[in-house]
């Protein structure tokens, strides 16, 4: 057993950077399911959004994020994440983050790019690999601090919950910590912390086709939704208008939305442009209308890809702006600068998820969630190009003030109280195979059923085969040796049953939900959250 003060599950922007600043107050033990860097954070292209610009304004970033979020979002929350977006932007420069400067001419300091449904160019970025730089930029500042401990190679498998251990009078219940495993002594650790932070990231995993790494499946929102947290707006999944296509169905690499910001152009193989016949914004309209446009027009002409030109560019510019696409796209034997490339959509980030306060504390006390995991009232039904990393530093901000308002008070542990993990069963290769088997249907049918288009049809169908397989997979947890493929599949089929569920409740079209069955929905309607809230006693 391991008491600490805070417990941060995820190593992305929203867990380091919380922890850089809670390491002042308390000890800090960040828990990685593979290597430190490897989350959805590093894989971020596009940038920041952030007022930085005379020429801009909080009033335009908060009517641009609004317009993108279909009616659902918070306006308090907007309010707040946009107006303290330059004070964290200071944050992460003084941190040692090298975002790009901007060119002698230009009116701000940092080269500011414009993405989809932005009115202004306002994303700051460090070349095409802003993530990268941002997470290297952190752990670098990391090392140096003894306070905090980084275990590698652990998976969290279920909250420590009070209600679990004793009988008690609290109107909320308490989180405590969590059971760890250890992947490689396969040993579950018993971690009691006073605090207990969810920076999990996404759920892409869920879907066939998604740029997200395979760390992404959704651990922390299926987590929570057991330990008694609310889950909001699942239904709303991102997808990417343009992933690089492959043939062997590879969508992981993205072709950031800054492309079309610079000027980039979505094309049909005959050269002819289409996003005018969809939206005024054209090819920089928000990513919810790109992604329906690009899956109608394939659909129409039965292709597998649309192309995304910009030949028309100077070549330096290009390869100066957009280093990693221009040398990926090489090793396809594309050559950006003077052939078009050929893009589809793929699942791409997460709009709901644990719902959380304006500090990221979720329904359960003492438990928070930051980041992509959090559904904090900021993205509405669909979010706006690169909101995700200003949400992720302004919402860990909170959380770490918060949770050192209340260290002074927070309720003693008796950690002779905690159990510490049992452990049974053994490994059959044959129920290997099984997982992996129930995982690739899970993401089949979830991409046929539950992805850009949907109808009531399909998401019962999804419904009915996700029940089927919660019970399989219930019975292989209990009975054989818990082991992390086995963690993350019980967790994603959790995540697709809530996206279905929440789905198949919300009776209209709205951002990423669009349903054929509810074409012209009135835009006031329902404009109101999701919430999914385990029953007391319900399926774990």
């Amino acid at each position: 057993m391991i008491t600490t003060d805070f417990l941060v599950i995820g190593s992305g922007i929203a867990g380091l950077f919380f922890s850089i600043k809670a390491s002042k107050y308390g000890e800090v033990y960040i828990i990685t399911k593979k290597e430190r860097s490897e989350s959805n954070t590093n894989y971020a292209q596009g940038g920041i959004a952030c007022v930085l610009n005379k020429s801009d304004s909080f009033e335009a970033h908060i009517k641009d994020t609004l317009n993108a979020g279909a009616g659902i979002c918070h306006y308090d929350v907007v309010e707040m994440v946009v107006k303290e977006g330059p004070e964290r932007i200071k944050d992460l420069i003084e941190l040692g983050t090298k975002f790009t400067p901007a060119p002698e001419s230009d009116e701000s300091y940092y080269d500011l790019g414009k993405e989809g449904g932005h009115s202004a160019r306002r994303i700051l970025h460090a070349g095409d690999f802003t993530g990268r730089e941002i997470e290297k930029a952190l752990l670098e500042q990391i090392k140096n601090i003894p306070n905090i401990k980084v275990l590698e190679n652990h998976i969290a498998i279920d909250l420590l919950i009070e209600s679990k251990i004793k009988k008690s009078t609290m109107q909320r219940d308490r989180c405590l910590g969590a059971y760890i495993l250890d992947e490689e002594t396969s040993e579950v650790k018993t971690f009691v912390s006073k605090f207990t932070i969810l920076a999990t990231g996404g759920s892409g995993q869920v879907y066939l086709h998604t740029t997200n790494p395979s760390i992404a499946t959704g651990d922390g929102v299926a987590m929570a939704y057991r330990a008694g947290a609310k889950i909001m707006n699942m239904e709303f999944f991102q997808f990417h208008p343009t992933a690089l296509y492959q043939s062997n169905g590879d969508t992981s690499f993205l072709i950031s939305e800054a492309v079309r910001g610079e000027g980039g152009i979505l094309r049909l193989p005959d050269g002819t442009s289409f996003m005018e016949r969809y939206h005024p914004m054209k090819d920089l309209a928000p990513r919810d209308i790109v992604a329906r446009a690009i899956d109608a027009e394939m659909k129409r002409l039965g292709l597998k890809h649309v192309y995304l030109d910009i030949t028309h560019l100077k070549p330096d510019f290009i390869i100066k702006r957009f280093p990693q696409i221009y040398q990926h796209c090489l090793t396809k034997g594309i050559d950006i600068t003077k052939e078009f490339i050929p893009v589809v959509p793929s699942a791409h980030y997460m709009c709901g998820g644990v719902m959380t306060d304006k500090n990221g504390e979720t329904f359960v006390s003492n438990l928070y969630a930051i980041g992509e995991v959090a559904g904090t009232g900021l993205h509405g039904a669909n979010r706006l190009a690169s909101n995700s990393l200003l949400e992720a530093v302004v919402f860990a901000h909170n959380a770490y003030k918060d949770c050192v308002s209340k260290l002074p008070h927070t309720r003693h542990i008796d950690t002779a109280e905690v159990s510490t993990w049992k452990y049974y069963g053994t490994i059959d290769p044959e129920e290997m195979i099984v997982i992996k088997h129930n995982w690739d249907e899970i993401k089949r049918f979830m991409w046929n059923y539950v992805g850009i288009v949907r109808t009531d049809k399909r998401l019962e169908r999804a419904k009915r085969r996700i029940d089927l397989l919660r019970d399989e997979i219930r019975e292989y947890y209990h009975n054989f040796k818990l082991i992390a493929p086995l963690i993350e599949l019980r967790n994603i089929a959790t995540v697709a049953d809530l996206i279905i569920t929440s789905a198949l409740l919300r009776k209209e079209s709205r951002g990423l939900h669009y349903n054929l069955d509810y074409p012209d929905t009135d835009d006031v309607m329902w404009a109101k959250d999701t919430v999914l809230f385990r029953k007391p006693g319900g399926y774990l």
